[in-house]
């Protein structure tokens, strides 16, 4: 381990992030940008988060709407938001620690884990910059997924 987390916790939130900024770019729900990127890519990414993230993240992110095709989409929960809009980097976080809660709890790989948890009804409430959700604690975040439902 080196810095304050783990290599691959570090890894996970940059690929969040980056999922959370080309959603943002395309105007599309982020179940849109995993799934069109598929699993083999994610995890390449994943893999080599260290090295992608010493690039630029517009370059990136253009690199990967271009190769995988993603459309512009209608989905566009900055302009309607009402409050403060929390940065690509601060929702990467709010899934990273998800994941990382499911992945302990349940066994399963990140990259599974993270396609299902973009894949989830959770997902659409974290997109919504006018609930106050993403600012809930982890394990509020965590107890909800388990339970399919906001407690």
């Amino acid at each position: 381990m080196i810095g304050r987390e783990k290599k691959e916790y570090n890894d996970l939130f940059f690929l969040c992030s980056l999922i959370e900024y080309i959603g943002r770019k395309t105007k599309n729900h982020r179940n849109v940008i995993v799934n069109a990127i598929g699993k083999k890519k994610l995890q390449h990414i994943y893999d080599l988060a260290d090295v992608y993230h010493s690039e630029n993240m517009d370059k990136i992110s253009d690199e990967l709407i271009d190769n995988y095709h993603i459309e512009q989409g209608t989905f566009d929960n900055i302009s309607v938001a009402k409050y403060a809009i929390p940065t690509h980097w601060d929702i990467g976080k709010v899934y990273k620690r998800l994941i990382i809660d499911l992945c302990n709890q349940q066994n399963k790989e990140p990259i599974e884990m993270l396609i299902e948890v973009y894949n989830s009804w959770l997902s659409r409430k974290i997109e919504d910059f006018n609930s106050s959700l993403y600012y809930e604690s982890p394990a509020y975040l965590y107890e909800s997924y388990i339970k399919g439902d906001v407690l």
